[in-house]
Parts: C-alpha cells; structure tokens; sequence
C-alpha cells in the first residue's frame, strides 16, 4: 500500500477511540478519564476534516490485560459473525501513522511500512495491535483499522474501559443505555464477569457523569 503522508484515510475505530473525547489524546495529547496513560500527541494536532459512525461486518471481542486500562483489550475480527460499531476518523497518513506509533508505545514519526499484505492485512509494528486491516474506501479514502494478528486469551474489560466505549457509544451512535448494554453483551469476554443490569448502570453513570478529557 503506497500513500503519501499528506493524503487522507479513515482511521476506523472500534474499542475507546469510539469515543472522540478520548481520540482526543491521540491527537493532542493528554490523559483519557480512567486510564493510566498520559499521550504525547500527532506532531500534527489538527482535528479531524470528518467523523462518521460506521458497522463493521464482524465481530467484537475483550482479552489480555491492558497496562492503560486494567482489563481485557478490544479486538475486532472480520471474519467474525455479527456486526461491529466503529467510529472512522479522516486524518492524514501521517497522523494515522504518529496514532499507531503511539498504540505500540512508540514516538511519534517512528517510521513505519505498512508494505503489500494479503486479504487486505499489513504488519506495521510489534506488540498487541501488530497489524493494519484495509477495510475497502469510502470517498476516494482508504479505511484502516488496528487489528491483533494473533489475539490474547479472552478476558473481561474493566469499568473504565467500558465507561469510555459506552461513551463512544452513545454520542456517536445515539444509542440508548440498554440498547449498548445488550451491545457489549454480545461481545467475547463481557460475561459472566459483566450482566446487563451492571452494564446499563454503567452507561447511565456515563450518560450522567462524563466530562472532558485529563489535560497533559
């Protein structure tokens, strides 16, 4: 895939980046509500020139152990059965590859490659969210998302992670509290460790309670 840093892609998001507050702190820089991690930021800060709310066919799933979050990770897999709520970003390359740097902990203008993958995957970096899934263009740009070519043990996501894709959830998607309960329910690793009941409370604390973004 050849694409010069100034041309446009759809960063397409499915875990916290669902929710434009947090995507914030890729962009800027700063300290998501709930997280461990304080983000430098894009060498570019410019705000998105779209937003758009998606589904991806495929599935959603939580597992590993985030250093961010505490809890178990979301992965998408596209060969999954089902349909997967994304938020799609129109950023430059550039700064789709400084928001990759920074999710496999590196800095910023890290160079990268993403090289002629098949089936529409590309290995970038190391780490959890080692590979770049095309997901086919949409207005004449390229949709990537992050994926895990080989995906950790399933395991529960913590309130905080939940909180910050319930979040997501609701302001990109209008969704009610139960209807991104009965969502996340759906998604591999949620039960038993989270019911509907805890996770409909969570999206109404939300709803309720949810503020800016931790400056940096």
């Amino acid at each position: 895939m050849r694409i010069a840093d100034s041309d446009a892609v759809w960063y397409v998001a499915y875990g916290s980046n669902l929710s434009a507050e947090r995507f914030g702190c890729y962009l800027a820089g700063g300290r998501p509500h709930g997280s461990l991690r304080t983000y430098d930021g894009c060498r570019d800060p410019s705000l998105p020139r779209r937003t758009a709310a998606v589904w991806l066919r495929g599935s959603l799933g939580f597992g590993g152990e985030s250093r961010v979050w505490r809890g178990g990770m979301a992965f998408y897999d596209p060969g999954g059965d089902g349909r997967v709520a994304a938020r799609a970003y129109l950023v430059t390359f550039a700064q789709f590859g400084d928001i990759l740097a920074q999710e496999s902990r590196r800095p910023a203008g890290t160079p990268y490659a993403l090289g002629e993958g098949a089936d529409g995957r590309h290995v970038a970096f190391g780490g959890v969210y080692d590979t770049v899934l095309h997901l086919g263009d949409a207005d004449g740009a390229p949709r990537l998302t992050l994926a895990a070519g080989d995906p950790p043990p399933t395991g529960p996501p913590s309130a905080a992670y939940l909180r910050t894709i319930l979040a997501g959830l609701g302001d990109g998607f209008g969704l009610t509290a139960d209807e991104r309960a009965d969502y996340l329910l759906r998604a591999e690793g949620v039960c038993p460790r989270w019911d509907r009941p805890a996770l409909r409370e969570l999206a109404v604390e939300v709803e309720t309670t949810h503020g800016p973004v931790t400056p940096g």
